[in-house]
């Protein structure tokens, strides 16, 4: 069965609309969905066989994977990682935006996406819906770049697919909810490395990072 392909405008999404996505997730869901930056694909942190079909997606084994955790704000990022004063300082700052900051796992992170890494990204994008679905669902929810199937198929020197209605065509048969929410970018997040207070830029993206 297709997946079923749901507009949400950013600014002042339908809520009954989010809270149908969230529900799905909740159920299982492997879900595709705007940010800031670049579309993501993902599903609920706790749900193991979606995990899995992230990973597939994506042609990795879950143990080994690069995802990461998107959160409303702040306030739960402690349940899931070690985040020192100067860290924290530093994401209240430049959070929401384009950025991922890596720190040191805690016990909470699901075992799955935890066994054979010691750290997690997190994410509080810029955008509304993919805020307000992890609102919604009561937990983050995993992340990982959405690229359309290689650097090949798309023009030269771009990685990702920006247009929802060619992601879709793309992924129909794979995912069971494609959210459309306008036109996405063409550069990822940037990347921090925030387990020590010596702040690296792992792969530069979108957001500028400043340490004042």
């Amino acid at each position: 069965m297709p997946a079923e392909l749901i507009k949400l405008y950013p600014k002042n999404p339908d809520l009954t609309l989010i809270r149908k996505v969230a529900k799905a997730l909740r159920d299982g869901a492997v879900v595709i969905y705007p940010t800031d930056t670049i579309y993501g694909l993902g599903c609920d942190i706790h749900n193991a066989r979606a995990v899995e079909r992230v990973a597939r997606i994506k042609g990795i084994k879950p143990q080994k994977n690069d995802f990461s955790f998107i959160c409303y704000d702040l306030s739960h990022i402690a349940d899931y990682a070690r985040v020192s004063n100067s860290a924290f300082k530093l994401m209240k700052r430049l959070l929401p935006g384009p950025y991922t900051f890596i720190l040191d796992a805690n016990n909470n992170v699901p075992k799955l996406l935890n066994s054979s890494k010691k750290t997690v990204g997190i994410r509080v994008p810029d955008n509304d819906i993919p805020r307000l679905i992890v609102q919604e669902l009561g937990n983050p929810i995993i992340t990982t770049t959405l690229r359309e199937g290689g650097p090949e198929d798309l023009p030269e020197g771009i990685a990702y697919s920006t247009d929802p209605e060619l992601i879709y065509e793309t992924y129909r048969h794979d995912v069971d909810i494609v959210i459309d929410g306008g036109y996405g970018g063409y550069a990822p997040s940037t990347i921090v490395n925030a387990t020590t207070d010596d702040f690296e830029v792992i792969r530069q993206g979108l957001g500028e990072v400043d340490w004042e």
